[in-house]
């Protein structure tokens, strides 16, 4: 992989996201109590040993610039790279990114200057361990101008997604961004151990240098799924690769959500642990959790937590967490905090009328998302009892019928949602 060259693309506004990216982008999202989004792809990538890896972002990125800047250090001896390219008017381009493609094409001043033979492209908010040597192996067998990780779908689960159609051959001779339902019996291919089925692009590409180089050139072809991948395969060679294992896009609140609660499965298909491919994150000087009088069943709890008689069940308990006496919470991601209140810290915030950092005493909490550096007080109940699907409320939102208290957010003591 040392003549690879990775792009992973940060996303827009990810207003489905919202309101998790109101104050950070989308690869800065906490995932699993003490990761971020953006850990992900790049862990796949150290992973297998390509170490040259731009990422391009353009909202609210302070955040990821700070996350990546602490984590991803490479000794004077290496030259390996973790670089955030952020969208920058000049007067080539004044433009803001547009699309995937065109985030690239921008970019390209800053690719070219290393040399590569081939470039892969990933996402920034998928969820998944894959080896690209794998994939890159598919790549150059065939001898491919492009190569895209595909998985097999239902017909179900085809909405929403790229779908694409291969020969016996297992190259791409049909592609279709979100097709409607009339067109999918056209879109089926015969896939190998699977029988007939549809394939669905993971947004992830292996380009040969030279292609990416002239399929990003048009100015109007803005985006990999919808403009990019659909005009090549009708001149070049764009081969498919499956990929046999979990993938999930984490692009909207309720995916996220899941994502989140089925890491507290006793085999989560998602393996965190598993110890031939680590997943990297920042390097935290934290205590051990500390837990009095408590019940946990099927939890992620992280470290440096304070938890004192609570009743945890199927949560996810992030980094700093502070969780009061007698608290019940049941299917609850608490991203935790950035930092410990001291004691004074605490009591001039009483003062001010506001709870501490993390979660009071005597709360019940259901279906939630407790965002970092929250304040919920005592005696709060969270529970959407109405079923309420999309809401904005004082101090919370409601998507996908899932409560979330935002960033920084404040819930008065006693509150019933």
């Amino acid at each position: 992989m040392d003549d690879c060259i990775a792009v992973i693309l940060g996303g827009g506004r990810g207003t489905r996201l919202f309101p998790l990216t109101q104050y950070r982008s989308k690869p800065a999202v906490p995932i699993a109590g003490k990761y971020r989004l953006i850990d992900i792809p790049i862990s796949n990538c150290l992973n297998v040993g390509l170490r040259r890896i731009f990422v391009l972002t353009q909202y609210n990125s302070q955040s990821l610039n700070k996350h990546i800047s602490r984590t991803y250090k490479f000794d004077g001896f290496s030259e390996g790279f973790v670089t955030i390219l952020a969208a920058e008017q000049t007067e080539e381009s004044p433009e803001w990114f547009q699309g995937t493609a065109d985030a690239v094409r921008q970019s390209l001043r800053h690719i070219r200057a290393y040399r590569s033979r081939d470039v892969l492209v990933l996402s920034g908010d998928q969820l998944y361990q894959g080896d690209f040597r794998k994939l890159l192996a598919t790549h150059r067998n065939t001898e491919a101008d492009a190569t895209v990780a595909v998985i097999p779908v239902s017909r179900e689960q085809t909405a929403g997604l790229g779908i694409l159609k291969v020969d016996a051959t297992g190259r791409i001779v049909e592609f279709a961004e979100k097709p409607p339902p009339e067109r999918l019996d056209a879109l089926e291919s015969d896939i190998p151990g699977y029988g007939r089925g549809f394939l669905a692009s993971m947004g992830i590409y292996m380009f040969t240098r030279e292609m990416l180089l002239a399929s990003v050139a048009n100015p109007e072809l803005v985006d990999f799924g919808r403009h990019v991948i659909p005009g090549v395969i009708r001149e070049r060679r764009v081969q498919s690769h499956i990929y046999r294992g979990y993938w999930e896009d984490v692009g909207t609140i309720s995916s996220y959500f899941q994502a989140n609660l089925e890491l507290t499965e006793r085999i989560p298909r998602f393996d965190f642990y598993d110890a031939r491919r680590p997943v990297y994150t920042r390097s935290r000087v934290l205590p051990a959790t500390k837990a009095e009088g408590s019940m946990i069943r099927s939890a992620l709890v992280s470290e440096g937590c304070i938890l004192l008689g609570v009743d945890v069940e199927r949560s996810v308990i992030g980094i700093r967490s502070r969780i009061g006496a007698g608290t019940r919470l049941r299917e609850v991601l608490a991203l935790g905090a950035d930092f410990y209140e001291t004691l004074e810290e605490i009591e001039r915030a009483h003062a001010s009328g506001l709870p501490p950092i993390g979660i009071g005493a005597g709360s019940v909490i259901e279906r939630a998302i407790i965002d970092r550096n929250s304040r919920v007080g005592s005696g709060v109940s969270i529970t959407n009892p109405d079923k309420i699907e999309t809401l904005d409320g004082d101090g919370y939102f409601i998507r996908e019928g899932i409560v979330i208290v935002p960033k920084d957010g404040v819930i008065p003591d006693g509150t019933v949602i």
